[in-house]
């Protein structure tokens, strides 16, 4: 297994009944779900676990590359997505990064602390004050929260109804222009350049993540 080359434990089951009753039994740093997987297929796994669990990261592979299936397993929990063929290296790149963004939620046990720092980033979420490079940003409640939702998640990719339920508490699809409108709007105050943005970055198909190394988009 590859993944044992980079010093983690690995335990491989063949199909989806077998790793339901896994994740129940053990304690996993992080969960790899087929999506093609006999017995539970790993989209329907991914929902289960996801419900019984807020951190537990999930990472899904496929050798589908379609939009539809590539949403529906963010929506439905998946921290991360990987279309088959994928090289080992990304495989493990992939891995390590969402280990630790797990990690760093499991540690907050859920808690938005009162600082979150990511690059040049700084968030004050108490006084709800956000420099970037040591300068004052000046930013809207939305515009706020959804900069603060993607900072506790650096590096996650959120699709447009992720975000309306996270940041706006209802996730209908005919409102997810809301989303792209206060994107646009955020990239205007926090981007060097918001027409090649660096810091919040479109996924094609799928939505926005706000980059991890945010040192070079600092206004």
């Amino acid at each position: 297994m590859h993944l044992t080359d980079c010093g983690f434990t690995v335990k491989v089951v063949r199909d989806g009944i077998r790793a339901e009753e896994l994740a129940n039994e053990e304690s996993f740093s992080l969960i790899t779900l087929d999506l093609s997987l006999p017995g539970i297929d790993g989209i329907e796994l991914c929902r289960r676990i996801r419900r019984r669990s807020r951190y537990i990261p999930i990472l899904m592979l496929s050798a589908r590359s379609g939009e539809l299936d590539r949403v529906l397993g963010l929506e439905l929990g998946a921290d991360d997505y990987l279309t088959k063929p994928f090289s080992v290296r990304e495989l493990q790149a992939r891995v390590k990064a969402i280990c630790r963004r797990g990690e760093a939620l499991a540690q907050s046990n859920g808690a938005t602390p009162s600082t979150i720092r990511v690059g040049s980033v700084v968030i004050d979420t108490e006084r709800r004050a956000v420099t970037i490079a040591e300068k004052p940003v000046q930013l809207r409640a939305k515009e706020f929260a959804l900069l603060r939702e993607f900072a506790l998640h650096p590096g996650k990719v959120y699709s447009r109804t992720a975000l309306l339920e996270a940041v706006w508490k209802y996730g209908h699809e005919g409102y997810r222009h809301t989303v792209n409108t206060h994107i646009n709007r955020l990239r205007m105050k926090i981007e060097k350049d918001p027409a090649r943005p660096s810091l919040i970055r479109t996924v094609h198909g799928v939505g926005y993540q706000l980059v991890p190394d945010l040192s070079t988009a600092a206004p």
